[in-house]
């Protein structure tokens, strides 16, 4: 509960972090529109119109300097790593730790800023998607979190990013748990944080920017509905050519990610100014490929219908136009991003989807097949958003969710489906997003969830020992020390009626007897010599939590009490119980494996099935174990020590006070009390110890 309640409290934090990015990246694209885009080409050439092939020196050089800026601006401040926003943050989920520098998304985000100012075929959604997910992974890291809980974190951020800057606070949850994975698969341990920290993040920016919604007013689709059956063969033909798009998008990018790559006589940060000089290039044919706010696809569908009714070639010219921007926006986009200026491809990804969903309605409109009037031709337009999306992130259910609220399209959820899911199927194979894994069981991140998991379901009042050893304080040490068996290292509860006093390890008797007169034992007690500075736990704890508190404490037994703050003592739990419990779990594993898979058996003679199946050693139990250092041994090396000849086993390792491990140990190092030893001990020796 505990565990569950700081991840909603600081996933609900890196929410709000999002949004406020969010809000500062939109305010920053408006203001350097207005300065270079407006100022510099905004008198001749309009990008929300249907003007082509109009040649001006602005419209060819300016993104070719925005690139230029970019390449700069990341080379002298982060060179690290390459790929668009979510390429970066899928990374980082899978084999990065879950650490993700805040520096480099932050670096990213303002030279996107000044790429899409300078008229780059990019989209702010990917960089804010990677810097809501550093800002989540940062502070994971700052608070000396596990790497699980930072790559929860680092998805809650990117969810509160996405929600925010496309208004869309379900699918931005949707989209960041499961944008890490190619097959429709959800990241489930991050869901409820990431739903959290959407909700947060919308809410920052449409408090902080309200009426900064600049795709929810394509028309009045809120009023849009599917009717019949007959309706989804548009749908279908849809959903086929939004994969074909989705392919030919991801084709495209990273073919042309390779080609600038192997340019090596050209420098990095040059390279995206050759990249924005291709872009103006075709900017000078098609300038809608430098619209950025979705102008053209708000008036493309009123054009269009106004002209279908002139008849001649004029009905053709419209699905030849927006075929032509929707492959010249493919185009435009790789030679931006894929050169290696900062941006991301999310936005791209919506604006062709919208230019292909106007590519059918117009050709519908052109050929007048079928009885489709223009109710469900209006509708293509936020199915191709979904359908490309859903192709090109493979994000398919996400997509689903993320058009219908920001186009307020929610009548349309039976077309969307079908569209998203054609798409989907169609270009699965492809995506713009090449880190993604295939599922979470390919995930270096998910290696050990069946061991977790088994963890996580056991208690410590199912593990501990109900009737350990056990002392009263004014017990005395020759008392206690009658009671150690040769050849064990026990721990004995302090219990003063009832209640946990201290502890008291062999060590701390072996200390006592070689500092003090041998007939002073019995005016020792327990409670001269035990420890009170105690790690406990209780009943309802988890293995896997314990397993935490075993390596923070480096103790082998754990006291159980029934409540931190009332000690009432119950019993004793050891690493060793747990190991035991995970190795009898594994036999158990071992055997239905078997009996369900007969031709394993083949490798079971190997005795490596057990590996397989469960992420446990070797059942070699009584062989491997771990020693405290003798006290006569202390100060001196293991040469010096001989262990095999006056112990009878092999030393194999060193386990040092910070946890690390010498292997093999150092043979002319002085030992000391800190220190644990790895020994092989005969089966038959260790048998007879125990």
């Amino acid at each position: 509960m505990v565990r569950w309640s700081r991840l909603l409290t600081l996933g609900s934090l890196v929410g709000v972090a999002g949004g406020l990015a969010a809000v500062a990246l939109d305010f920053g694209l408006e203001l350097g529109s207005e300065l270079i885009l407006q100022r510099f080409i905004g008198g001749g050439i309009d990008t929300g119109s249907v003007d082509v092939l109009r040649f001006d020196w602005f419209v060819l050089l300016l993104p070719a300097f925005g690139g230029l800026m970019s390449g700069l601006v990341v080379q002298l401040l982060f060179r690290e790593s390459t790929g668009h926003g979510t390429d970066l943050l899928t990374r980082a989920f899978h084999s990065g730790l879950g650490v993700f520098p805040l520096r480099g998304p932050l670096v990213k985000s303002v030279a996107a800023v000044g790429v899409i100012s300078c008229g780059g075929s990019a989209g702010p959604e990917g960089p804010i998607a990677a810097l809501g997910a550093a800002f989540g992974s940062t502070t994971g890291r700052l608070l000396g979190l596990s790497p699980r809980e930072k790559r929860i974190l680092l998805i809650a951020g990117c969810a509160g990013g996405v929600g925010a800057i496309f208004g869309c606070p379900l699918g931005g949850a949707l989209f960041a748990t499961s944008v890490p994975y190619r097959e429709p698969e959800f990241e489930s341990e991050a869901m409820v944080p990431a739903f959290f920290a959407s909700a947060l993040g919308y809410s920052t920016f449409i408090s902080v920017a309200p009426g900064n919604e600049t795709i929810r007013m394509l028309g009045d689709l809120q009023n849009l509905g599917f009717h019949s059956v007959s309706e989804l063969v548009p749908y279908v033909f849809l959903g086929l050519l939004c994969g074909l798009f989705s392919i030919f998008f991801a084709t495209v990018l990273h073919a042309t990610e390779k080609t600038f790559a192997r340019m090596s006589r050209v420098p990095v940060w040059f390279r995206p100014a050759i990249g924005g000089l291709a872009t103006g290039a075709i900017a000078c044919a098609l300038p809608q490929v430098m619209d950025g706010q979705y102008a053209l696809t708000r008036v493309a569908l009123d054009l269009g219908q106004q002209d279908a009714a002139t008849g001649g070639f004029g009905v053709w010219r419209w699905p030849l136009f927006f075929a032509a921007v929707a492959i010249a926006k493919c185009l435009a986009t790789s030679c931006t991003v894929g050169s290696g200026a900062s941006g991301g491809v999310l936005g791209p990804a919506v604006f062709v989807g919208a230019m292909v969903g106007a590519l059918l309605a117009s050709f519908l409109s052109a050929t007048g097949l079928g009885d489709f009037d223009e109710p469900l031709r209006l509708a293509l337009v936020p199915a191709g958003m979904a359908g490309v999306l859903a192709g090109s992130m493979r994000t398919p259910l996400a997509a689903i969710v993320m058009v219908t609220e920001m186009t307020g399209s929610y009548g349309l959820i039976v077309p969307l489906m079908v569209v998203c899911m054609t798409a989907y199927v169609l270009g699965r194979r492809y995506g713009l997003n090449r880190e993604q894994l295939r599922t979470a069981a390919d995930s270096p991140a998910h290696a050990a969830d069946g061991l977790i998991h088994i963890l996580e379901s056991w208690r410590v009042g199912d593990l501990m020992e109900k009737a350990p050893l056990s002392v009263e304080p004014r017990t005395s040490l020759g008392e206690i020390v009658k009671t150690v068996r040769p050849a064990t290292r026990p721990v004995f509860a302090v219990v003063d009626r009832g209640n946990l006093v201290g502890v008291v390890s062999l060590p701390d008797i072996e200390r006592v007897v070689a500092e003090s007169d041998p007939m002073l034992l019995e005016t020792v007690i327990a409670a001269d010599i035990m420890s009170t500075q105690l790690t406990t736990v209780t009943p309802q704890d988890d293995a896997y939590e314990v397993l935490n508190r075993f390596r923070a404490t480096r103790h082998d037994v754990l006291p159980v009490v029934a409540d931190p703050r009332r000690p009432r003592w119950l019993g004793m739990l050891s690493r060793r119980a747990i190991f035991d419990a995970l190795r009898e779990r594994a036999d158990i594993i071992h055997r239905m494996v078997l009996e369900e898979h007969a031709g394993l058996s083949a490798i079971d003679e190997e005795g490596r099935i057990s590996e397989l199946a469960m992420a446990v050693s070797p059942r070699s139990r009584d062989l491997i174990q771990r020693r405290m250092v003798p006290a006569d041994a202390l100060g001196r090396s293991l040469r010096e020590a001989d262990f095999r000849r006056v112990y009878g086993v092999t030393v194999l390792g060193v386990e040092n006070a910070d946890g690390t491990l010498q292997f093999p140990p150092d043979l002319d190092q002085p030992l000391d009390a800190e220190q644990r030893l790895i020994v092989a001990a005969p089966a038959a020796k260790s048998r007879a110890q125990g």
